[in-house]
Order: C-alpha cells, then structure tokens, then sequence
C-alpha cells in the first residue's frame, strides 16, 4: 500500500504522541522535494522527513544522516523565519485523505501570537508543503509554487487564500457506525460498498473486499478498520520481487511476508532508505550524470566511425588494383573520359569499371588511385590508436557511471571534482578545496571470518584506497573487463571463503552486480600499479587469480558496517 489516507492515520498514530509539545529547533532542505524538522523535546531529537516527491511522496521520522546543504532555498529561509522555535500545538488529518496538518504556536516580529498552519499534502504529482497564516487563511509560501495555468482548481502562490484541493466525496470507514452499515449493505453488494468508502488505495480496497466477501458483516467490517489504530510496519513482496510496506498483514493479497517490525516509523526509515538514499544521488549528480551520458553518446559514435575508416582502410586493395590496371592500360584512356572498363587480371580478366576525373590525364588517373591506397593504408595505425584511445575513455565514463550508481549522496562532490579536474565540466568560481579522503568515505564490510573488506565508491577513493591505504600484502579484488570498485580485504593469508564473500563484494559494487556469473580477479596490492598520466581509478596488474561468483544483494549488504 502506498500512503494512502489509512496508511496516514496510522502513522499520526504513533507521530503525534512522539512531537507534540516539542519544539522546532531546525529546519532544511537536503534535496529539491525534501525537507527535514528536527524536533527538540524532553532532551532528545526527532527528525521528521517530508518528501513532496511525486513518486514516493511520503513522511515519518528518520534515524537517517542528512546532509545540511550549505545554501538555504528561499522556502526554507521562509519556513526558519516563521517557524523555527516555534511550539507543535496539534496535527490533524483532513478526514481520511492524504492532508496532514501540523498547528505551530509561535510569536511575530512585534512579540504577539501567532497561528501558523503547515499543511502536507501527499498527493503524488501534487505532493506540496504549505505554509499559512491560521487566522487569515492567506498562504505565506509553498515547496513548489503552481502557475495559475497549470492548476486553475486553486491558486497555490504566496499571499493567496489557502483553499484545500478538490476532495472525491467518500465514506470514513473509520466513523462508520454498524445502523449506517446495515443501511448501505442492504443496497449494495461487497464491491460496490468497498467503492464508496475513502482513503484507501487499490491494495486496502482489495483487502477490505477479501474481508467482506468471506463475511459481509459489520463485525468484519470493523475488523478490517481496527487495525489501523493499532498499526505495525509489514513489508511484503509480489511475485515480480516488488516490495511494498503496509501497517497491516493482508491476508487476501498475493504477497510474501519479508518483515515485521513493531515500530512503523523505523519500518518506513528502512523502508525508504535505499530508494530515498538513490533519489537524492539522481538528484545531486545530474549535471555529473548529463555530461557522462553526452560524454558516452559521443565516444559511442566516434568508434563506430573509426572502425568504418578502419575496415575501408584494410580493404584499400582496390585502389591499388584500379591504379596498376590503368597504368597497363594508358592507351585505351581517352582525355575527357569519366569511366573505362579494362580487364582486370587480378580476377581472370574479368571487365573492372574504373571512374575516371575527365580533367586529368590518364597519368595522373592513375597516381590518384595509388596516392589514396598509400592514404589509407598509412591511416590504418593513426585509427587503430584513435579507437584505442576512444574506447579507453568510454571505460573510464563507464567506469564515472558505475560510481554514480553506487554512491552516496556526500559522494557526488567528489565525483564532479574529478570531471572539473579532467576538464570535462567547467569549474566554478567559488569552488571549494576537496576534501581529504578517510576510511569514513568508503563502504566497509565485515566477512563471515570478521576479517574487514574495504570498498571505493568512486575513482578518486579507488585510488585513495588501492595506493595509499592498503597495506603491500593485503589482497585487491576488482571486476574483470568492466568497471567497479576497486576492494580490499584486508588481510595477507585469506582463507577460500574470505576470497569468495571478497569477490562477491567487488561483483556487488560494479556494473556486473545484476548479472549471474561474474568474473573477479584478485591478486596482492603490491602487484598492483598505476601507469604514468593514467586517468583517476585506472591501474594495471599481474599474477592475478579469477573467481566466478553470483553477487546476492541482501547476502552482500548484511556484511556491511557502519
């Protein structure tokens, strides 16, 4: 189920006790639909994550680390104006819908007080978060301003009469009372009852079908209701592996029970994280990802036109040939003539067609078709270097992307320093002095042995990692023949199972991670070596071993720490 208008009244369940009275200490915005309120009551923080995103929009309280961006948006700076320090006086759901209102208690400029209204509306393209004025009704700003042309339902600017979206007419299957059951079971089969109850999405109406078609009864009516007000946090997969949370265990839905958890808050955190954790690096790391991509367009055609040179290059034999025929031939070439055909005793004397420049003598003809044979024939190692050089450079853009998918959003930085550094993206005036690269940048994990194995999650750490960190005789592990991380299991005498859950890691984290059998070499770091001038994150090796392992996402991540 997604947060529909139930999922809500069982999370408020559990969310209103924990913040009310609290007060607002901090407030930000990490990414582009994000915002993080931290709470401060009776000496502890609680961090409320509320995401506008239109694919998942969503809100629950995070154990997560957030980065504070260094340059507040404008609604944030509204929002620290209005609200920061301000108490939480009550949240109110609109009905059953998917409209959670959070009521501040706070002072103005003048010392009076003041009623401020922030409403979250998770309705998914129309996610928003809103803040107004209570007495007023007039909206002071908004996470995303509306053109009145795009939504002429409501105006959603500042200064504008906050009004709530178009509401579908429903019944509050939580308020319903068994005499209003009875009235509306007399006329309506399951189907069409469950039809007109609101606030729930396809997975609760399924659900609530299931309960009635097995008993059409208030009884099991408000069986099904109950367990929203005592919600748990369940995580289920389809048949296709598509996991999904509910604060319920459906019985009448095909899916697979993968987890329970008693808190729903902590559910959703874990829920979300992954998911959130690849939203917010899309986000950060879309200039970074548009020039890879443009980067990888262009080298991608650039080596098909250089192996179409190369194979006309190899197959200039023709032109030789078209040049020594005619030179046995100059008798037959008339001044002015465009084509001849002549025998060619190449091919058992079989007619040629030769084209022919009318402008010039059968001579110089002649040297024409000589003069583009040796042309090409002399290119032939000019364009075997350019394609080496080109495909060198996709490997490394193929190499930028394989980071970019198994980063972090605080690794993004690094990665745009690299492409700056390379002279691929234009480096800012006020760009900041890279950070030093640590032990807390890069992945770790713990192998069954307890040994650890660390991993680069971009070039810069692979370097760091592979060339400085590691000792001579720990072991290095990476991909065969395509990027990923560079791994280090940090250890001289690895047992075979330190060297299959290793390799395993190294699959995990490369562009091979969703593939069945993947080729993984490992050898000593002190047989591993950089080339002079070579790109970020390539090096050469020898005496390695291969392994052929299967990378299994959750055998992989349950070895890492934090």
């Amino acid at each position: 189920m997604a947060f529909d208008g139930l999922f809500i009244h069982s999370l408020l369940k559990e969310l209103a006790p924990t913040l009310l009275t609290g007060r607002l200490s901090k407030i930000y915005q990490p990414f582009n639909q994000d915002l993080v309120l931290v709470f401060r009551k009776e000496r502890k923080n609680y961090q409320l994550l509320i995401s506008a995103n239109a694919q998942y929009p969503r809100m629950y309280l995070t154990k997560q680390s957030i980065s504070n961006p260094d340059t507040a948006p404008t609604f944030v700076m509204v929002l620290r104006k209005y609200l920061e320090g301000s108490v939480l006086q009550s949240i109110d759901q609109v009905g059953v819908n998917r409209i959670i209102n959070f009521h501040f208690s706070n002072r103005n400029d003048l010392g009076d007080q003041v009623q401020l209204v922030l409403s979250v509306e998770l309705m998914g393209r129309h996610s928003n978060v809103i803040l107004y004025d209570q007495k007023t009704g007039h909206i002071i700003d908004l996470l995303k301003r509306i053109n009145p042309d795009e939504n002429r339902a409501r105006i959603l600017l500042p200064k504008a009469k906050y009004e709530l979206p178009p509401l579908k007419p429903g019944i509050n299957g939580l308020e319903m009372t068994e005499p209003e059951f009875k009235q509306i079971q007399a006329t309506s089969e399951p189907a069409d009852f469950v039809r007109k109850i609101d606030g729930l999405d396809r997975d609760d109406r399924m659900e609530l079908l299931g309960y009635l078609e097995d008993d059409y009864s208030y009884s099991s009516f408000k069986t099904f209701f109950n367990q929203f007000d005592n919600p748990r946090g369940y995580v289920l997969k389809t048949d296709r592996n598509k996991r999904k949370i509910f604060c319920y265990l459906p019985y009448h839905l095909e899916l697979t029970k993968e987890s329970s958890d008693p808190d729903l808050n902590h559910a959703l955190d874990e829920f979300y994280e992954y998911q959130a954790t690849r939203d917010w690096v899309k986000q950060r790391a879309s200039q970074v990802e548009r020039v890879v991509k443009n980067e990888q367009k262009k080298l991608s055609k650039k080596i098909i036109k250089l192996k179409k040179q190369l194979n006309l290059a190899e197959n200039s034999e023709g032109y030789r040939i078209r040049g020594e025929i005619l030179n046995a031939h100059l008798n037959q070439v008339k001044a002015g003539m465009e084509s001849i055909s002549l025998p060619n005793y190449y091919d058992n004397n079989n007619p040629i067609e030769i084209k022919l420049n009318p402008a010039l003598s059968p001579a110089r003809n002649a040297q024409k078709y000589f003069t583009k044979y040796k042309k090409m024939r002399d290119s032939i190692k000019h364009v075997n270097e350019q394609i080496k050089i080109a495909e060198t450079n996709l490997r490394y853009f193929d190499s930028i992307q394989t980071a970019i998918d198994n980063a972090d959003p605080e690794d993004i930085e690094q990665i745009n320093d690299e492409l700056i550094n390379q002279g691929y993206i234009r480096k800012q005036k006020k760009n900041k002095r890279r950070k030093k690269i640590t032990e807390k940048n890069l992945n770790k994990f713990k192998l069954s042995s307890g040994k650890t194995v660390l991993v680069g999650k971009n070039n810069y750490q692979n370097d760091w990692l592979t060339l400085k960190k590691a000792n001579k005789n720990d072991y290095w592990f990476h991909v065969k023949n395509m990027p990923g991380s560079h791994v280090i299991l940090m250890d001289s005498n690895p047992t075979d199972q330190d060297i299959q859950e290793a390799a395993e890691i190294a699959a995990y984290f490369s562009k091979g991670k969703l593939s069945a059998h993947v080729s993984v070499d490992y050898v000593q770091d002190k047989r591993v070596k950089k080339p002079n001038g070579a790109k970020p994150g390539f090096v050469i090796y020898t005496g390695q071993n291969s392994i052929e392992v299967t990378p299994e996402e959750k055998d992989v991540l349950s070895k890492k720490i934090d």
